[in-house]
């Protein structure tokens, strides 16, 4: 049987190493020996000998909701094989976490991530008077984090001299030692009649990045995503 299906780039080999990998643009394979958590529902395929749970408990055997950003659950895969994960087909991106590092990532945008990495789920300042979630993600530690995101982000670095203001419904993420809080783009006035549709946003002050997507999710499609 012949076919451009059965090219070398869309064949799955065997891993070499443990761990987290880009299969494509669109999904992330990882070599599970021993633990890895994911978002539930994301495995779209595996090999081996593995087991996928519902995670209810926190990673360093402290009691946490098993949730990140917007209500996210999460699963335990357990023993030795291959999964691959992905989500609706958004491209997928492996962030490297080194010690001394946090990255604050909203919850629809997680995909999977070392059991290595230690997260909290925090109260997000300036995120509660607008429409996108209040809760995010922080993670820290060392490891491998598997994002995804609808279209191709836009990473956009933030100083000391120049703070970026960001909507609530098309942030990814952000380094965590950045300070958020809200503001309003328009007047009174202007709200009144009618509004221009940018009223808020959050703005992003101190030295790092923030992420975002070419799209601004409605409040019931971001808890999709």
């Amino acid at each position: 049987m012949k076919s451009d299906l059965f090219s070398t780039e869309n064949m799955a080999q065997q891993a070499a190493v443990p761990g987290m990998t880009l299969q494509n643009a669109k999904s992330i394979k990882y070599a599970v020996n021993g633990e890895m958590h994911a978002r539930q529902g994301s495995m779209i395929a595996f090999r081996g000998n593995l087991q996928f749970e519902r995670k209810g408990q926190g990673i360093g055997g402290m009691l946490k909701r098993a949730v990140t950003g917007e209500g996210l659950p999460l699963m335990a895969v357990r023993g030795q094989g291959e999964a691959w994960f992905a989500h609706e087909a958004a491209n997928c991106f492996i962030v490297d976490i080194d010690q001394g590092d946090a990255l604050t990532i909203n919850g629809r945008n997680v995909l999977c991530f070392d059991a290595t990495l230690t997260y909290e789920i925090k109260t997000v300042k300036g995120a509660g008077m607008t429409g996108g979630g209040i809760f995010n993600s922080v993670f820290s530690g060392y490891g491998k984090l598997g994002v995804v995101c609808e279209g191709t982000p836009i990473v956009i670095p933030v100083t000391a001299q120049q703070p970026v203001f960001v909507d609530t419904d098309a942030v990814v993420g952000w380094s965590a030692q950045l300070h958020t809080s809200l503001h309003r783009s328009q007047s009174i006035g202007s709200m009144i009649r009618g509004g221009s549709g940018e009223a808020v946003q959050m703005k992003m002050e101190g030295e790092g990045f923030v992420i975002v997507r070419p799209s601004e999710a409605t409040p019931q499609k971001a808890g999709q995503n």
